[in-house]
Parts: structure tokens; sequence; C-alpha cells
């Protein structure tokens, strides 16, 4: 008899800013083809080589409050000016496809969506949620500089943030300390296979 796939998993990866996240989402995603990242909404205008429906779901204006105030958003933010947002429906949709759903979001994305699954069933009982930060803040800030993205005063910035952020580590599932990409990596597939064995998402054994 076939074996049964056991219940999927929606993956939430969050670190403060440098701390490796979506080097680490973009290494499961290649090491796992049965898992996929969730599609972000914006009102940006497109970049060059990005489409609709596979980078992001590009929306005007208009249509972004439109979801937005019909309550469609799991989490929603505005950056520089642009909307972001995260469709439930996306999300519960290749959940009841039987899909893995990574989602790779900031610390104050991930609060809110701990939030709003709480009232999803389906959403919380597939949420598992990961910290990951390098650590100590010294390691950060090699890190930031080695990004070579930044100025020393955006550094500082971020690093003020960071400290902030980091102290939210207790409201995950997961505290993952990032040293090496093949070793996050690892770490990380260990978390997955971990949550795939629990006994609430598992398929009764058939005797």
């Amino acid at each position: 008899m076939a074996k049964k796939n056991p219940a999927p998993l929606l993956i939430l990866i969050s670190a403060p800013s440098g701390g490796g996240k979506t080097t680490l989402c973009d290494l499961l995603l290649a090491a796992r083809p049965d898992m996929t990242r969730a599609i972000t909404c914006t009102t940006r205008d497109p970049r060059a080589g990005e489409r609709d429906g596979e980078d992001y779901h590009f929306f005007d204006a208009g249509e972004f409050l439109k979801r937005l105030q019909a309550g469609n958003f799991l989490e929603h933010a505005t950056v520089y000016g642009h909307s972001y947002g995260i469709l439930k429906s996306e999300l519960l949709a290749k959940l009841r496809e039987g899909k893995d759903v990574l989602l790779n979001v900031d610390v104050q994305g991930a609060a809110t969506i701990r939030e709003r699954a709480a009232d999803e069933p389906e959403l919380k009982k597939a949420l598992v949620t990961v910290f990951l930060t390098p650590p100590t803040i010294e390691i950060l800030e090699e890190r930031l500089k080695k990004r070579a993205q930044d100025s020393p005063p955006v550094i500082q910035k971020r690093l003020a943030v960071a400290k902030q952020e980091v102290a939210q580590w207790k409201n995950f599932d997961y505290l993952l300390f990032s040293t090496t990409k093949p070793e996050d990596l690892r770490r990380m597939m260990e978390i997955v296979e971990a949550e795939k064995m629990r006994v609430a998402r598992s398929v009764a054994p058939e005797f």
C-alpha cells in the first residue's frame, strides 16, 4: 500500500537584517523540490524579468486596498511607499494541495502571522516558526560590512534594530544560530523532518 504523506507545513523563517534568511530560504527551496514559496502581492511596478504570479502578484493600489479591506491578507506592510501582502487564500490553496509552503518575513511580520494564524485552524496546524540569527552582534556586524551594501551609519541603524528583533526569539518555535550555509541548511532540514514526524501531522499506521 502506498505511503501516505504527513500534513503539509507552513514554514516561516525570520531573522534580523543580514541574518541570512533569504539565502537559507533559497537553499531550502533548492533542496526540497516539494516545497514552494509564498508569493507576495505588491503595488510596486515589476522589475526587469519579473513575472506576475511567479515573482509577485502585482496589484494596483485600488485592488490592493479592496483586498485589504475585505480581510484577504494574512499579513501586510508598506515599505518605501509600496504595499506588500500575503494572501490567506494562496497559502490555504497550496497547503490543501499537500505542498509545504515557505514564508520569508521580518520579525514584525512573523508576529502578525502568528496572531492571525491562531484564528485559522488549517494555518495554525501547519505553522512552524524559525528564528535565524548569528550568535553575536559582532558577527552580524561583520556580515553586514562584508555585504558592502550599506554605509556605516546605516549599518549601525540596522544593528540597533537587530537588537530589538533578536529579543523576540522566544516567540518562535525554533532558534537557529547561523554559522555556515551548509550547516544552516542541514539543521533547517532536520527541523522540517522532525515537524513532519509530529503525531499531530502524521497519518495513522495501517495494521
